[in-house]
């Protein structure tokens, strides 16, 4: 989809299990966007101590929101459209990354306890163990209606995320009159 990619910065967020990497990486394939994952973006500390089971405090999470912003900023300066997986629970992490890329969407996965935690359960991952769940879901703060972004459901299958996706994303640049000339 062609329109899709004039939105420069995508954010793909949710909890761990909910499908940010499988849905980001479709999406940016499909759009020819840039596909990064914030976790490649964590420090080694921080990487230990989630695999230990703990989860991280916001002091230990900002430094690496930032590195996420300046990631996603330097893919906007040189005008590439990118796809990033990454958590985004609360709306004070994602006003990290919109300091960067102010217009920045964010595409929340959303979906009930029951079903990430059979995800998480039948998958490996190599630092994010099922114990964090919980914290995850108790700490989400869902997109607010003043946030640039959109809800999905993730009991739906990839296809068909990914297709919500573009027809919201081909929306939005019809209600907000970008062209192809103004994020080139």
């Amino acid at each position: 989809m062609k329109q899709a990619a004039q939105v420069q910065s995508i954010v793909v967020m949710g909890v761990s299990g909910s499908g940010k990497s499988t849905i980001a990486l479709a999406l940016a394939a499909q759009i020819n966007a840039e596909f990064s994952d914030a976790d490649w973006l964590h420090p080694a500390d921080n990487l230990a101590k989630m695999s230990s089971g703990q989860a991280l405090s916001d002091n230990e999470r900002l430094p690496w929101l930032h590195c996420v912003g300046q990631h996603m900023a330097q893919l906007a300066s040189i005008h590439r459209s990118s796809v990033i997986a990454c958590s985004a629970l609360k709306r004070s992490y994602r006003d990290v990354l919109r300091a960067y890329v102010p217009d920045a969407n964010f595409i929340f996965l959303d979906g009930p306890f029951e079903v990430v935690q059979a995800r998480v359960e039948t998958r490996h991952h190599d630092f994010m163990p099922l114990s964090l769940l919980a914290s995850q879901f108790e700490v989400l703060e869902p997109l607010d209606d003043d946030e640039r972004g959109l809800r999905v459901d993730i009991e739906m299958n990839p296809d068909e995320i990914v297709s919500k996706i573009e027809v919201e994303l081909r929306r939005l640049i019809i209600a907000t009159g970008r062209n192809d000339e103004e994020t080139r």
